[in-house]
């Protein structure tokens, strides 16, 4: 094990025992390296370390800080592994999204909220709009797409599998803005989709939110089998 291997696990290691809560300032750089028996020059390789990893925040001229630790910001190293699976087949990308939101869609529909259920219904009632417009805002209907299945992720209660969506969905959004540009019809299938979903949700019914889900991430998977390499040079000439 490397010096700097040392470092971060010594670190991981002293705020699972609780030596170090999130949001705590970490002792100074002098200190920290003879606890955990290093010198300063690796304590400084491990915390850069660390910080990639979402797990301290290095504050020039302040110190060092725990971060909230949520999980969402713990996994979102998560994202290189995702991308370089997706190199060779992005399929297996949108199944595993498909897996994890149908679960979300799940647990939502017994936990969701008035409140968040009426703010789903206000951005679907925005995309209903846009998508009548001729030309349809394509990126504010994805920014519309993206938040109501935040909304939804959230109130599956589960930060894990919040962060885990993240990962994995915000891999798949090159692929949905290209299907938006350029299949016919695909924005009004996609909002029809959402409403059968948030039907199933304000009915509080697990399982029909579940299926809706499914067959919504079914079709966005089949409408991207034929993505072409050169998507984003398409996406940024029907943009310009």
């Amino acid at each position: 094990m490397s010096r700097t291997d040392e470092v971060v696990n010594g670190i991981k290691r002293m705020i699972l025992e609780g030596q170090f809560r999130p949001g705590d300032r970490l002792p100074i750089e002098k200190d920290l390296a003879e606890q955990l028996g290093v010198s300063r020059g690796s304590l400084r390789e491990g915390m850069s370390a660390l910080s990639i990893l979402g797990i301290v925040n290095i504050r020039q001229g302040d110190g060092t800080y725990v971060t909230n630790l949520d999980a969402p910001q713990l996994l979102a190293p998560m994202g290189f592994v995702v991308d370089f699976q997706g190199q060779g087949d992005p399929r297996h990308i949108h199944t595993v999204r498909r897996l994890l939101e149908c679960e979300a869609a799940c647990l939502a529909a017994t936990r969701i909220t008035d409140e968040a259920l009426s703010q789903a219904g206000d951005l679907l009632d925005e995309a209903a709009r846009l998508i009548g417009q001729s030309p349809p805002d394509h990126e504010r209907i994805m920014e519309i797409d993206i938040a109501f299945h935040r909304i939804i992720a959230v109130h599956a209660e589960n930060p894990v599998l919040v962060g885990l969506i993240e990962a994995f969905a915000g891999r798949t959004i090159r692929g949905r803005l290209w299907r938006s540009l350029h299949e016919e019809g695909a924005d009004l299938r996609t909002h029809d989709e959402h409403v059968a979903i948030l039907k199933a949700l304000v009915a509080h019914d697990p399982e029909r939110a579940r299926t809706r889900m499914a067959n919504h991430l079914i079709g966005v998977e089949e409408s991207l089998q034929g993505l072409p390499d050169d998507a984003d040079t398409g996406i940024e000439s029907a943009r310009s």
